[in-house]
């Protein structure tokens, strides 16, 4: 792996070079063995929190884990193409704009002893915009060369939180033409839905259940690309036990041996219908 910076990272992408890399501010890795027509992310992957934070937080790492999507980099590990946040989402969140990037407060609870140094925001802000040119980047250099792009935007949430049933898998659709690209909507969801996996775990996949696919990052990309699916897809947290901090690496290992052709077949199929004949 590299460490590069920003325009580094930049200019490969535009010369079509294959490489796997950090930023150089450590905040997120970019992953790119082979240009394919589509893109893994995994934008809450990370855990990092600047110890220049520390003190003045008043969340605990345990409230932190339980809110950031641990693994979910580790379910498209071994795609062609990958781009993961490495930072925690409580020192900036990938998955909102710039305005809302920096929580004053997190899931109901005040997150700051006392109000973050305009200096510290743009910190996290300043990561926040590089990680979205790299995006950019990345997404009209892939969309240009296929006539089409399909992202894979994994994500993971808390199930047991929910008075309801609730589904193993959410896609979250209300940001993208479901008209125009419904029949790749619905062959994800069944695709997800006949997942098998371990310990006696049913693998049930709705749409629109329990997110709507809000996030900054499938905004942004749709936004720029027209020809760009973005699919926000969501994993109950049934590969980890979400209270003791316990991952069941027999669950994320299913869960990637799966992905690893249900992605590129569904891709191939989406691409042979919009890419460029």
């Amino acid at each position: 792996m590299l460490r590069l910076s920003i325009e580094e990272i930049i200019k490969k992408i535009a010369q079509e070079d294959a490489f796997h890399a950090v930023s150089d501010d450590y905040s997120f890795t970019l992953k790119i063995e082979a240009y394919v027509p589509y893109i893994c992310g995994a934008v809450h992957d990370g855990h990092q929190f600047r110890k220049d934070l520390w003190e003045n937080c008043l969340h605990t790492e345990y409230d932190r884990w339980y809110e950031e999507d641990p693994q979910t980099k580790a379910m498209v590990a071994s795609h062609p193409i990958v781009i993961a946040g490495c930072d925690s989402r409580f020192e900036y969140d990938l998955n909102r704009s710039p305005e809302d990037a920096v929580f004053e407060t997190a899931w109901g609870k005040k997150l700051w002893k006392a109000p973050l140094a305009n200096s510290e925001k743009e910190k996290s802000l300043l990561k926040h915009a590089n990680f979205y040119r790299v995006v950019h980047a990345l997404t009209a250099k892939i969309e240009s060369k296929f006539g089409a792009a399909i992202v894979y935007d994994m994500h993971s949430y808390n199930w047991k939180r929910w008075d309801r049933e609730v589904p193993t898998w959410n896609l979250g659709t209300s940001n993208v033409d479901n008209v125009r690209f419904f029949h790749y909507i619905e062959s994800w969801r069944q695709s997800l839905s006949e997942i098998e996996l371990p310990q006696a775990i049913l693998s049930t996949a709705a749409i629109n259940d329990t997110f709507k696919g809000n996030g900054y990052f499938l905004k942004f990309i749709t936004k720029n690309f027209e020809n760009t699916l973005v699919l926000a897809t969501e994993i109950a947290k049934v590969y980890c036990d979400e209270y003791k901090q316990i991952i069941y690496p027999e669950v994320v290992n299913a869960v990637e041996v799966q992905l690893r052709t249900k992605i590129k077949d569904h891709a191939a199929k989406f691409i042979a219908e919009f890419g460029r004949q």
